[in-house]
C-alpha cells in the first residue's frame, strides 16, 4: 500500500510520462519580482504559501494550518504524553505560533515557517525525528520577501481562476485501492483540478502524473465535486506560471493502463 507520490516513484512511466509537460498550456505572468536563495528547505516554503494563501483568502487559522495542528498533535502521540510534556519545554506551543498569525508580514510569516514544521509528524513520522522543528526554523529576510510574494501572487491566481469549491480534496472510498490507499489534493474549482507547487523547474511527468491520478481516483471516488472537471491545471508562484491541459486530449488508453496499472483497480 502506498500514497500517491510513492506509488509514483515506484512507477516506470513511458518515455516521456504518461502525459507530457509540454503537452500542457503555459501561461506566463510577470510581475518583476526577481528571487534570491532562500534559508529554508522548499517544501517548508510551499506549505507556508500554500496554507497562507488560503488563510488569505477567507480560511480560518485553524481550517488554513490543519494539518500543521494535527501534527503537533500526532508528535504528542508518538512520543507518548509523558515524554512529550518533558520535551515540550524545549519546544515551541503550535497555538501559540498560530496565534501570531494575522496575515503576511514579517512576524506573521516567522509564525507560519515555525508552525508548519510540524506537518512532518504527520505526513511522515518516521523522518520527523530527524527533521528540523520550530526552534530551528527561522526565515531571513529573503526567505520572507520570497513567501510574502509568492503569496500575493497565488492571491492574484485565484482572483483569476477561482474561486475554489473544494480545498483539500480525498477520494473515499472508491477511488482509493488495495496499492493506492491514501492521497489528497489541493484544490476544485468548478471545472479545475489544481495542484501548487514552489518549485524552481518546471513540472515534470512526475508532476502531470499525479495530476493524472488525481483525476481518475476522483471519478471512480463518485463524488459529485468531480463529475465536472474537465481541466488539469498547475500553478507555480516562484515561477509566475500556470499550467493548463483538457482532459478530453488524454488518450482513453492512458486512462485504461494508468487505471489498471498504476492505481491498480479491480
Amino acid at each position: 500500500m502506498a500514497s500517491v507520490t510513492a506509488r509514483i516513484k515506484e512507477v516506470k512511466q513511458p518515455r516521456g510520462g504518461y502525459i507530457k509537460p509540454s503537452q500542457f498550456e503555459q501561461i506566463v505572468y510577470d510581475d518583476g519580482i526577481k528571487f534570491e536563495k532562500e534559508n529554508l528547505h522548499a517544501s517548508i516554503i510551499g506549505m507556508v504559501v500554500d496554507y497562507l494563501t488560503r488563510y488569505m483568502t477567507g480560511f480560518e487559522l485553524k481550517d488554513a494550518f490543519k494539518i500543521s495542528i494535527a501534527g503537533y498533535q500526532a508528535r504528542m502521540v508518538i512520543l507518548g504524553e509523558d515524554i512529550f510534556k518533558k520535551d515540550q519545554k524545549k519546544k515551541i506551543d503550535i497555538y501559540s505560533l498560530i496565534d501570531q498569525i494575522n496575515g503576511i508580514d514579517d512576524s506573521s510569516i516567522i509564525a507560519a515557517c515555525k508552525a508548519c514544521t510540524y506537518d512532518v509528524w504527520l505526513r511522515n513520522p518516521i523522518g520527523a525525528m530527524l527533521a528540523k522543528g520550530p526552534e530551528e526554523t527561522t526565515p531571513d529576510n529573503i526567505t520572507i520577501k520570497n513567501i510574502r510574494a509568492m503569496v500575493n501572487r497565488s492571491l492574484e491566481f485565484w482572483k483569476i481562476y477561482g474561486p475554489v469549491t473544494i480545498d483539500g480534496f480525498t477520494f473515499e472510498t472508491d477511488g482509493y485501492t488495495d496499492v493506492v490507499n491514501s492521497g489528497d489534493g489541493d484544490y476544485l474549482t468548478i471545472d479545475t483540478l489544481w495542484d501548487f507547487k514552489v518549485s524552481k523547474s518546471k513540472p515534470t511527468n512526475k508532476n502531470t502524473l499525479q495530476l493524472l491520478m488525481y483525476f481518475i481516483m476522483g471519478k471512480h471516488s463518485g463524488k459529485d465535486e468531480f463529475k465536472n472537471i474537465k481541466k488539469l491545471g498547475i500553478f507555480n508562484p516562484r515561477l509566475n506560471t500556470v499550467y493548463l491541459l483538457d482532459t478530453s486530449v488524454i488518450p482513453i488508453e492512458i486512462i485504461k493502463e494508468v487505471e489498471n496499472e498504476v492505481i491498480c483497480y479491480k
